[in-house]
């Protein structure tokens, strides 16, 4: 059977479907991935990916709507947008995508398409070519209804006629996020074919935590690693700042190699004498098995990644999905919501010592772990 995986052009909204396209292609199956931006310029898991938006800006298209919607975009700025702004960003990115989607369905002839909820063209494109779609949860809003809203705001081309899913996959777990319908399948972290520095594989004399932040440059909620670097030194632990600005290393006396640069450098530098360090990009769910907590910015894949983990996180409220993501993780008692102009070291110490937040990260990870893996929900679809 020939596969066809589509997402919109970001890495994080890649990176959750690598791991059933991966089980796709293990089952011998021909799989293809369409996406663009930094997501087509890898070859994740070494799958063959085709660049469905060469010259893709996100920034660009955001900033043209923010002028037009000046009130959604305030909202989506605070978190409180719902799905309001991103169903207008998004329909407006598939807009762009939706010619290349059909081109290139009608020239691969695929059996079967999978595609995340923003990315609808996928769907659309099924639907053209008479095959079915599958819906591929990435979301803690619910898949289905954020695919639909997309779709209803799409002016061009209309997504009339589009027949539901064939099927949707469930990521998300339940004690999260309530009980849907679709699928269940478990969220398996990929972060990129990377390799995790070797002293990141060491135990740490103190408790490890993570600092990681978006992969989409844009507002991000605030300073949320200058935040952590003001209060560390107050905190018995060992600090890992993934991938921190260029502003930050100069201004806490950071040391690293090209953290931008999407490569590791061979050592994690320090400041001197500190309790804080730097590296480049890591895959994020290896180096969580050392790691007694986490801080972060918000986005889907992180959460699932430290829950699937059993590490208690800190989650800043920012822009878009990130105010809903971090308030579901605290409701369910598996982290903290926090503000970065809030985080303080007590913060920080109650992630390593507070042991509801420890027993609920646990229980979610027993959660996931019992659901059906990527190959066993392979073997199942059309």
């Amino acid at each position: 059977m020939r596969v066809l995986f589509v997402s919109a052009p970001l890495v994080g909204h890649l990176y959750p479907m690598v791991p059933l396209a991966r089980a796709m292609r293990d089952a011998g199956h021909d799989v293809l991935i369409a996406s663009g931006g930094d997501a087509a310029r890898t070859q994740p898991a070494g799958l063959p990916v085709r660049d469905i938006a060469p010259g893709f800006d996100i920034g660009t298209i955001a900033r043209r709507l923010m002028l037009r919607h000046p009130l959604i975009a305030r909202a989506e700025l605070a978190g409180t947008a719902g799905t309001r702004g991103v169903s207008l960003l998004f329909a407006a990115v598939n807009e762009g995508l939706a010619d290349a989607v059909v081109a290139l369905v009608d020239e691969w002839a695929p059996d079967l398409v999978v595609h995340e909820p923003l990315a609808v063209a996928g769907a659309l494109a099924a639907a053209r070519a008479g095959v079915p779609a599958v819906l591929h949860g990435s979301s803690l809003f619910d898949d289905a209804e954020l695919a639909r809203v997309v779709g209803d705001a799409m002016r061009r081309p209309r997504m009339d006629g589009v027949p539901p899913a064939t099927a949707i996959l469930r990521t998300a777990p339940a004690s999260l996020v309530g009980h849907r319908t679709g699928t269940p399948m478990r969220p398996v972290p990929y972060g990129g074919d990377g390799s995790l520095p070797d002293d990141l594989r060491e135990p740490s004399a103190r408790p490890r935590i993570l600092v990681s932040r978006s992969t989409v440059a844009g507002p991000a909620g605030g300073d949320l690693m200058g935040a952590v670097v003001a209060a560390a030194p107050d905190v018995d632990a060992e600090f890992v700042l993934v991938r921190p600005s260029e502003r930050l290393i100069r201004r806490a006396g950071l040391l690293t190699t090209g953290p931008d640069t999407g490569a590791a450098p061979d050592a994690p530098s320090r400041a001197g004498g500190s309790n804080i360090r730097a590296v480049g990009w890591i895959p994020l769910a290896e180096a969580l098995a050392g790691c007694a907590a986490i801080v972060h910015h918000g986005g889907t894949g992180t959460i699932l990644a430290a829950l699937a983990a059993g590490v208690p996180q800190l989650v800043v409220p920012g822009p878009g999905d990130r105010r809903h993501n971090a308030e579901v993780v605290a409701a369910r008692g598996a982290g903290l919501a926090v503000a970065p102009r809030r985080i303080t070291a007590d913060h920080l110490r109650r992630l390593l010592t507070d042991p509801g937040l420890a027993k609920a990260a646990g229980e979610v990870r027993d959660e996931i772990a019992a659901m059906p893996a990527p190959a066993d929900v392979a073997a199942t679809l059309p």
